[in-house]
């Protein structure tokens, strides 16, 4: 590899390890917002079912693990870092690490393969943040495109919808349908962004790639007041809904995410499967990307695009290859509530 740059940093969300961490985490979530105190100890309870974990850091380690590998097997010593938005390890400790390890240009990574206020501008905004705190000014740092339409990231998605319609049973898969979940968010919010549309384009390469005629993309996780518009359908009355209808089998593909992390494992493994038992509805949820080998090769081969003077930029549909840099423009949102309004987490 090219050496333009001299670090990967991998930015992700974080989430508490421990019952002990679960109110500091969501309190560091829910700084500045109108959020109820009664809503937040409704989420711990969440984080309580798995005994005070939540699984992002430890895939994240696993990812950085498996990469450590593929890059190695590459012939490349580039190091990774690891930073959070909300918990440990925190995003300005890791800009203080680098910086003291001479880093000057790094590349990062977002575990979000879409555009939008939440899942790419306020990363970019908590990088700026982060560096006046860790006073690492001059550790410059690149977001990596935006992976939705990626091979390696559909292909993996295509192989698990194909496993997951392969998990029903053989009278039920043909009649079968596809629900696309990806985490909701306020209109406001949508209309400034690509988000819906990309997930719509990787939601058609993926039911395409394993021959689904059926399929729908819906929204999972809102945390908005009722009074707020936000993206729907919610994937619990699309379920209630097919139910009425007199389907009888469901697969759930949580696209919108990378790794089966609390949204994953709450609301779609507990909620969402409750509420289609008490339907009588036949539920399967594929898993995410993970670390899958080739999710793990598409990350090394868009660092070495970035890297390249002539770089193979690959991305299937209609769409094409996202920017490598964002305009100024880009994903605005204001996420401060209306005066007096109380929002929901």
């Amino acid at each position: 590899m090219p050496t333009a740059y001299d670090a990967l940093l991998l930015l992700s969300f974080g989430g508490p390890e421990g019952p002990d961490e679960v109110l500091p985490f969501l309190e560091n979530v829910l700084r500045g917002r109108n959020v109820p105190r009664e809503r937040m100890m409704e989420v711990a309870e969440h984080y309580q079912h798995f005994g005070g974990v939540s699984p992002i850091n430890a895939q994240n380690r696993e990812l950085i693990a498996a990469l450590r590998a593929e890059l190695d097997r590459r012939g490349s010593s580039l190091p990774i870092y690891w930073g959070n938005r909300n918990w440990r390890p925190f995003l300005a400790d890791t800009l203080r690490e680098m910086k003291q390890a001479g880093v000057r240009r790094a590349l990062a990574l977002f575990t979000s393969p879409y555009s939008s206020y939440s899942s790419c501008r306020q990363y970019r905004e908590n990088i700026a943040q982060a560096q006046e705190e860790a006073g690492a000014a001059d550790v410059r740092v690149e977001k990596l495109r935006v992976y939705f339409n990626h091979p390696g990231f559909i292909e993996p998605m295509v192989e698990s919808l194909k496993d997951a319609l392969q998990n029903l049973p053989a009278d039920r898969r043909a009649d079968a349908r596809v629900l696309f979940t990806a985490h909701s968010i306020p209109l406001s919010m949508a209309e400034n962004c690509r988000y819906e549309e990309q997930l719509q384009e990787a939601s058609r390469l993926v039911a395409d790639g394993a021959n689904v005629s059926r399929w729908r993309l819906v929204y999972q996780s809102r945390s908005g007041p009722p009074s707020q518009p936000w993206l729907e359908p919610d994937v619990g009355d699309v379920l209630a809904e097919l139910a009425d209808q007199g389907e009888s089998a469901v697969v759930l593909v949580p696209i919108g995410f990378i790794s089966d992390h609390m949204e994953v494992m709450y609301d779609l493994d507990v909620e969402a499967r409750d509420l289609a038992d008490q339907r009588g509805l036949t539920l399967v949820r594929a898993r995410t990307v993970g670390c899958h080998p080739r999710f793990v090769q598409m990350i090394c081969e868009l660092i070495e695009e970035r890297m390249s003077d002539s770089p193979t930029r690959l991305a299937l549909g209609r769409l094409g290859p996202g920017q490598d840099v964002c305009p100024a423009d880009c994903c605005l949102y204001d996420p401060r509530p209306p005066s007096g309004a109380q929002r929901r987490m």
